[in-house]
């Protein structure tokens, strides 16, 4: 039980829309609540729509939540963000959501999406997928538990 405090949580990188519809909003927040439930961190990109409904999902479950944010001020920051991070880089900081999450879920998501998923390929993170881009990198999952469960897993199986 001691030794357990000792090693580090995983980081699960939330990636996804900021403007989303109410069916991907209860999918992005589903997934915070099993982020949660698994006793891991979630990352994002700290705004609004799948970042804020899986922060939102995280923190009534009783998780941590970290949101890098494209802003220079951290009001800027949903109100579910324990730390938010300002970096004042815009999208440029996609690559330090990707840089600090051990495996990153997309949901949904347009153009900034993409660039998460094509900066995990770049620095070999998993990405696992739902109702997201079709990409052979991107391992398609069920539901909000079997995108958790399989990220965990392949963390288990590879890193952890």
């Amino acid at each position: 039980e001691g030794d357990m405090n000792l090693r580090r949580k995983l980081r699960i990188g939330v990636i996804g829309g900021g403007e989303i519809n109410s069916r991907i909003y209860r999918l992005a927040y589903e997934v915070g609540r099993e982020i949660a439930k698994n006793d891991c961190i979630l990352v994002c990109g700290g705004l609004g729509g799948v970042m804020e409904a899986a922060s939102k999902g995280a923190k009534e479950n009783g998780g941590i939540t970290i949101g890098i944010l494209p802003g220079t001020d951290s009001d800027d920051a949903n109100p579910y963000i324990d730390i938010p991070i300002p970096t004042g880089i815009s999208y440029a900081r996609n690559m330090i959501v990707v840089l600090n999450s051990d495996v990153l879920i997309a949901i949904d998501g347009k153009y900034g999406t993409l660039s998460e998923i094509s900066y995990a390929n770049i620095f070999g993170k998993k990405v696992i997928g739902l109702e997201t881009w079709k990409i052979d990198s991107v391992e398609e999952a069920e539901n909000a538990e079997d995108a958790v469960k399989k990220a965990i897993s392949f963390l288990k199986s590879n890193k952890f």
